[in-house]
């Protein structure tokens, strides 16, 4: 079925794996020149692209690991979409390849490359016509004219290449990462964007700013901790307090994911060909992990930009945009895309905290939008968490059939799957529910109280950080017993 794309998956491009395996210095030497070569590339402009309408969108920089109008635009947008359909059509048996065969498999990654630079490109031409600005006179009636869907001026298609580019970019990077580093390039890149926003959030460009090379545009100190202690200089303690709510509010959303990442029920299990010996099968409480708060960021992201480009074309179906900021509209005008759009950061806003608190969490016209947008938030998440477990082999059955083929049952019951599903079904689905709720509303609350980094950045990044940290401890492991090598293998 799948042989017409044969050809053309074998001519793509792919990073050679290694002769022989890294060693876990020169693995980390790898994933650093990976991490200082992404942030290099957010540094670099295409040309073409107007600078001052870069910061459109600061929740795309933090959840795709991008940087608006830089080469890395698009971020990892590409890379996880394609992953992403890909495993739910699997899943879903649209395409029909059983991954366990090593031919398989290499084919859907495949695909998946294939399907990711198809995206790069796809979103390099919506990116294109947002951030490109007519320069004179001449360029403005060419933009008139060229509205229309499909229609591209020649310097949006010049930027549209670089934007590809830069996607394809970090599409290898993540390779690298891969067979030459540690864990993946996507997942480092996620919580290097979280943690530069909580970084740059809390401390601002103090130490750029004191050796003017970033001079602050403002007499008061940009970042948090920086303006809290001009503040409280100045004798302004009211201020200093409001200053400080959003670094107080990440670090409880931080250690609520923290607490949250430990709860789980452990079923136990027994081996049915050899009495004494056992073992658990843990259901965390968060069950389907991050997932669901993914899926359902990344599509009222995705609306924020189709609503950009149909407005820009002249069919603002999903809300009217701002001509200068490229923002939907506040109230009604906006439309769907403004309601359903997460509130800006309070570090942004002049003012600070107080001006955000005023302007929005006590404004009666906003408690329709915060309300719309945490509704369809945590709506989007459970749908996402409970479509994800049942395409992807973590639903009840799967799990019971999982069991029964490792030889493993629950003591005191027949080692009949139909049995072990009947019994996994008392948790997995409403584990999978309450999960799916938990990680919305956190990450519905982290963003109107203006946590750093989102509510769901924070989500990712904990996640991430842990999964590296057991990577590493089994690098570590790998290195002082070869041996153990072998066996995992």
């Amino acid at each position: 079925m799948y042989n017409f794309l044969k050809p053309i998956i074998s001519n793509l491009p792919e990073v050679k794996a290694p002769l022989r395996a890294p060693g876990l210095k020169e693995k980390l030497m790898w994933t650093a020149g990976v991490l200082v070569l992404f942030f290099l590339l957010g540094q670099v402009y295409p040309y073409g692209a107007e600078k001052s309408i870069i910061q459109q969108f600061e929740r795309f920089e933090i959840l795709l690991g991008s940087r608006t109008g830089t080469l890395i635009t698009t971020g990892i947008g590409p890379i996880v979409l394609a992953s992403i359909f890909l495993q739910l059509a699997v899943g879903a048996k649209l395409i029909n390849l059983d991954l366990s065969l090593p031919e398989n498999k290499k084919t859907f990654q495949g695909i998946q490359k294939l399907l990711a630079i198809f995206l790069s490109l796809v979103e390099g031409f919506i990116y294109s016509k947002a951030i490109v600005v007519a320069s004179d006179a001449t360029t403005s009636a060419l933009f008139a004219q060229n509205a229309m869907f499909g229609i591209i001026t020649p310097l949006q298609l010049a930027v549209m290449f670089q934007l590809t580019m830069g996607s394809i970019i970090l599409l290898y990077m993540d390779e690298v990462c891969q067979k030459y580093g540690i864990g993946s390039g996507v997942s480092l890149f996620i919580a290097a964007g979280v943690a530069q926003a909580i970084f740059v959030g809390t401390f601002g460009y103090f130490f750029l700013d004191w050796l003017g090379i970033v001079p602050s545009a403002t007499s008061e100190p940009a970042g948090i901790l920086p303006n809290t202690l001009f503040q409280l200089t100045a004798g302004r303690l009211d201020i200093a307090i409001w200053t400080v709510f959003p670094l107080m509010f990440t670090i409880i959303v931080f250690l609520i994911v923290v607490f949250a990442e430990g709860m789980k029920i452990e079923l136990p299990l027994a081996y049915g060909g050899a009495r004494g010996l056992g073992a658990r099968y843990p259901i965390k409480f968060l069950y389907v992990s991050n997932i669901p708060v993914i899926l359902a960021s990344a599509l009222l992201l995705n609306v924020q930009v189709i609503g950009l480009f149909m407005a820009n074309s002249g069919f603002p179906l999903l809300g009217q945009f701002d001509k200068v900021s490229n923002r939907p509209l506040p109230g009604l005008d906006g439309g769907f895309a403004y309601l359903s759009s997460a509130l800006p950061s309070p570090i942004f806003l002049t003012g600070g905290y107080a001006t955000y608190v005023s302007q929005y969490l006590l404004n009666p016209t906003e408690i329709l939008h915060i309300l719309v947008y945490g509704i369809v938030l945590v709506t989007l998440c459970v749908i996402f968490g409970w479509f994800w477990i049942e395409s992807t082999g973590m639903g009840a059955a799967k799990v019971a059939q999982q069991l029964k083929n490792t030889g493993l049952q629950i003591p005191g019951y027949r080692q009949d799957p139909r049995i072990t599903e009947k019994i996994l079904q008392k948790y997995i689905p409403i584990i999978t529910v309450l999960g799916s709720i938990f990680v919305g509303v956190l990450a519905w609350f982290a963003d109107i109280t203006g946590a750093l980094g989102t509510g769901t950045g924070i989500l990712l990044t904990v996640g991430i950080l842990y999964r590296f940290y057991e990577d590493l401890a089994q690098q570590q492991i790998f290195e002082m017993y070869p041996v153990l090598k072998r066996i995992a293998r």
